[in-house]
């Protein structure tokens, strides 16, 4: 196989574009409540359950959703700067796995994160959003990691060895 497969870089392009839009408008929602979304119960619960672990006050609460809200944009906006990427990679050139990589890095700690306090209240929808976040984060990272895997073996394909004149 001399090329990753059009269906890989596709299901690749896809996960980054649902975390693109999904936690790119979620972390705007955040970002834009003047009570960084904790006024939304179901979205908002594992900060509760974080912020109980840790026993944050009231300002501590709002000071850990802004923050779970800038990593969200921060993960949103590294997957679409990978989107462009491949898009400037289809008129020539290869993109760089490496920020998105890191950003499925990010999304599996969060959804770790946020899957705990689901776990702990037994709410099962929560967990399975989480879940399913998590699973696309490592279906993602194994792909770009076959990728990886393909652009190595083209580049470090070892020369023929020529037979010694005798």
């Amino acid at each position: 196989m001399r090329k990753v497969s059009g269906a890989t870089i596709a299901m690749i392009l896809a996960i980054a574009l649902y975390f693109t839009l999904f936690w790119g408008f979620d972390a705007l929602r955040v970002l834009t409540s003047p009570t960084y979304g904790l006024e939304d119960v179901w979205r908002s619960q594992f900060v509760f359950g974080v912020g109980s672990h840790f026993q944050l006050s009231p300002m501590g609460l709002l000071q850990l959703a802004a923050f779970f809200g800038t990593v969200k944009l921060a993960v949103a906006a590294f997957c679409a700067i990978h989107i462009v990427d491949r898009l400037r990679a289809l008129a020539g050139g290869t993109a760089n796995n490496d920020v998105l990589e890191g950003a499925f890095i990010i999304v599996v700690a969060i959804s770790i994160v946020s899957a705990g306090p689901a776990l702990w209240s037994n709410n099962s929808d929560l967990v399975r959003e989480q879940v399913l976040q998590l699973l696309l984060a490592a279906l993602g990272t194994a792909l770009c990691m076959v990728e990886r895997s393909y652009a190595r073996r083209l580049n470090i394909e070892p020369a023929p060895v020529e037979a010694a004149a005798l």
